[in-house]
Formats: C-alpha cells, structure tokens, sequence
C-alpha cells in the first residue's frame, strides 16, 4: 500500500509513533475499565488476595482468561482444566498473529516476543487499522509498542481499583 498516509508514516520518531499508537489505543482503554475494575473486585471476593489478583493481570494479561479462571477457581476445578480452557479461549492470538506477521516479520525476536505477548484484542484491531491504512514505515513497531503498553497499563491500573474496591466493600460488612 502505497500513498500520503503511508508516507506520513514513513517520516515519523519513535516517539511521535509511540505516541501516536497510545492516542489511537485509547477510546479502547476506556472501554475496558469496567472489566478490569469487575475483574479485580471478583477475584478477591472469589478468595484470592491481592497479591494473587494482581500477579494474575501482570502476568497473564488476557482478561478474558482471567475471567475464565477465576470462575474456574471458584468451583475447585483443577489447575489442569483452567490451564485448558484458558488456552482454547487464547487461541484466537493465533490468527491475530497470523494476520500480523507479514507486518513484524522484519523485526527481531528482541521486539517480536513482547508485541506477540502483549498482543490483545484491542491492540490487535488498532495494528490492524493502522497496517491497512498506513502500511508499515521504519517506526511502526513504536506504534504498536504504544498500543500494548497503553493497554496494559490501563488493565493493571484497573485492576488495582477494583481490588481496592473489594477490600473497601468488604469493610462495610
């Protein structure tokens, strides 16, 4: 693809990429601050501490799993049976990255692991956008940075009030 869209692309820094991708990510960050607020409130109500609560955001990252295993959790289902439906649930980042992989398979693996790993449904429609509209351009994994650490700042943040919530509510009783 060519034309003024991708050739504006071609010109930008880093940091106006960056930038760029964290503006367009955002409408879509506020769209997901129920479910992070819900998620984080119905971990801990559903017997996992904080802690346990926020290491599951930092480190999984994929709220509808978390979703999934919580409610899993809270009917005893084994570790076996959360592991599973958490993977079939994910496998759709398969053809995400699927979809993707022509635009990244330039980069090296130092910055192709943390865009698959942080590749959410979110980021994966603004990336998508942006491919088709703009192409690439020399910078626009800087764009895509900026989706995924958008997005994985508001989750965590999110999160953190709806534990915060929780223990607040919990006072109450």
């Amino acid at each position: 693809m060519s034309g003024p869209a991708e050739n504006a692309g071609a010109t930008r820094s880093r940091l106006q990429e960056l930038a760029l991708g964290l503006r367009d990510t955002l409408p879509l960050m506020m769209g997901s601050i129920a479910f992070g607020v819900i998620f984080g409130t119905l971990a801990t109500a559903n017997g996992l501490s904080a802690w346990e609560t926020m290491a599951m955001s930092l480190f999984v990252f994929s709220g509808s799993a978390q979703f999934i295993a919580i409610l899993l959790l809270g009917t005893n289902s084994g570790l076996g049976v959360v592991w599973f439906a958490t993977l079939v649930l994910n496998l759709r980042h398969l053809l995400y990255a699927a979809t993707l992989v022509d635009e990244v398979r330039h980069l090296s693996q130092v910055w192709r692991f943390p865009l698959a790993a942080f590749l959410t449904d979110e980021t994966f429609a603004v990336m998508e956008r942006r491919y088709r509209i703009q192409g690439g351009g020399p910078n626009a994994h800087w764009y895509y940075i900026g989706s995924c650490i958008g997005m994985y700042v508001n989750w965590q943040f999110w999160t953190a009030m709806g534990i915060v919530a929780s223990e607040r509510f919990a006072e109450l009783k």
